[in-house]
């Protein structure tokens, strides 16, 4: 099996890697050319360059690999940004990158036999945040179901309906959007595709919140709490969901050779759901920070802070993490998010609850002097 993970030096990218050599796939690493090779030392990877912003360029570094190589099995796209100093490079980085991917593969009749796209589940937006009357929370089937740990982290009577892979989308950021438009494009274009006799297999993965080794967003809340201040917003009742990176990494590639998830857009978490709080006190626990003060704000502070962070990034040219966008997603009341779909259909079990999840992050964060 040959295969293509784009984004390679990222957070995602990299797990991406480690788990599709184990799983012996020849392994390619495609990645911007100043992209750190950090978390990428196996000897058995291979490099690629790809500037996906230039479809000159990327059509040069794709023919001439066809050339020396052939085309790829698989292509697992999951190279973008989360982050942008501009509103407009979310689309840069998103859609148009993977656009010019996708066109580029197609001129050079190197589609891959499917193409795994890293989506998000901030396509959908801040849906179904009516609350309503409560009512009991199913725990997906097959996941280990201790006793101990749903009594003490997760919600067990929920105020939200959680969110489901035929909702219509309707992102109120523009990372969302971004994400949106590129989902809607290998839609269209498969579409368009078919009418020339041509099969381009999809599959669409949306994650929650994604959390693990080396992931710095999560991090700084570690941090914060390892200087004992924890920060939260929003009075309303708020109800989260997590998954962690090994999970999603064995979700994505549940889908190659399966011929169910062609065209389908799927939801992953951990299949639980959890308090605004839970996190933190998990993150405290494995601190073992005994005095942490939980400060919870209004929104109104929240936006504020995120609108001067916003404007301060603009200044300095320098990407922080509270911005417009950051103050969306941090204001949102519904993550629930429904996985029997991607259960169904390609077998996936989390293996990996919060508790587990946190445990194995902070131990990471503490021997590699994070913290």
């Amino acid at each position: 099996m040959n295969i293509l993970i784009t984004g390679a030096s990222g957070f995602i990218g990299s797990f991406l890697c480690e788990e599709s050599l184990r799983r012996q796939y020849t392994v390619w690493a495609g990645m911007r050319e100043k992209s750190s090779r950090k978390w990428l030392q196996n000897e058995w990877l291979h490099f690629i360059t790809l500037d996906m912003t230039d479809t000159d360029t990327l059509h040069h570094q794709l023919a001439s690999f066809k050339e020396n190589n052939g085309k790829w099995d698989v292509i697992v796209h999951a190279g973008g940004a989360t982050k942008c100093l501009n509103i407009e490079d979310f689309d840069k980085n998103n859609f148009i990158c993977t656009r010019n991917l996708v066109e580029t593969l197609f001129s050079l009749d190197m589609l891959p036999s499917q193409f795994l796209y890293v989506s998000s589940l901030s396509v959908l937006g801040a849906i179904r945040e009516q609350m309503v009357e409560t009512h009991t929370v199913t725990i997906p089937q097959g996941i280990a179901t201790d006793a101990e740990f749903i009594s003490r982290y997760t919600i067990q009577q929920s105020v939200y309906e959680p969110m489901v892979d035929t909702d219509t989308p309707c992102p109120n950021t523009a990372y969302g959007a971004s994400k949106l438009k590129s989902e809607e494009y290998l839609k269209n274009r498969q579409s368009e595709l078919l009418t020339q006799g041509i099969d381009f297999n999809f599959t669409i993965f949306r994650p929650t919140g994604v959390y693990g080794p080396r992931e710095k967003d999560y991090y700084l809340m570690a941090k914060s709490i390892n200087n004992h201040y924890d920060f939260a917003v929003g009075y309303k009742p708020q109800e989260i969901t997590f998954v962690y990176v090994q999970d999603l990494v064995d979700a994505i590639l549940s889908a190659i050779g399966n011929p169910n998830a062609k065209g389908k857009s799927y939801a992953v978490s951990d299949g639980f759901v959890y308090n605004s709080r839970t996190f933190s006190d998990l993150i405290q626990r494995e601190l073992d920070r005994h005095a942490v003060f939980h400060i919870k704000a209004p929104l109104l502070i929240l936006k504020m802070i995120c609108h001067l962070g916003e404007w301060f990034s603009q200044l300095t040219g320098k990407l922080i993490t509270l911005n417009k966008d950051k103050y969306n997603i941090l204001a949102q009341r519904n993550w629930q998010c429904d996985i029997s779909s991607i259960q169904h259909d390609l077998g996936f079990i989390p293996q990996w609850n919060l508790e587990r999840g946190v445990k194995a992050s902070i131990k990471w964060y503490k021997e590699n002097k994070w913290l």
